[in-house]
């Protein structure tokens, strides 16, 4: 498998997304780090199941560096930057794919491995946390 560790994810901006200023709404860049987000659990852990664990969500922010605006493509770069017992933090780069020297927002996200059951978290399965780890990258 690839490096799952830093990840790129590419989607087109739509023309529903602008805002009345002409430029892409706010939360729209949330949307975006969450289809990037499916995309990578997707290639981490294979299409959404009603297993009885799995990977939810447990915190996302972005700062808004420069607005983007439609029409274009937004290409999202993911880097994992820790790793826990049952957590991964990972650091991302909102840019437009005809503009990859701008930044124009930066994100951070908390992914949790769940026990969907209890209700709580649950440490990393031994097959995901190799795939996770720097070392297991290294070797990739």
């Amino acid at each position: 498998m690839e490096d799952v560790r830093h990840f790129e994810f590419v989607m087109p901006m739509r023309w529903g997304d602008m805002d009345a200023m002409g430029h892409i709404n706010n939360t729209i860049y949330f949307r975006y780090l969450e289809q990037a987000r499916i995309a990578w659990f997707e290639a981490v852990f294979g299409p959404p199941s009603a297993a009885a664990q799995g990977p939810i969500l447990a915190h996302v922010s972005c700062d808004f560096v420069k607005p983007l605006v439609y029409p274009g493509d937004v290409r999202i770069l993911q880097d994992i930057t820790r790793l826990g017992r049952s957590s991964v933090e990972m650091e991302l780069v909102l840019l437009r794919d005809d503009d990859l020297t701008t930044v124009y927002a930066r994100a951070r996200s908390v992914v949790v491995w769940m026990d969907y059951a209890k209700q709580q978290s649950a440490p990393w399965p031994e097959a995901v946390r190799g795939l996770l780890e720097p070392a297991a990258a290294s070797k990739a």
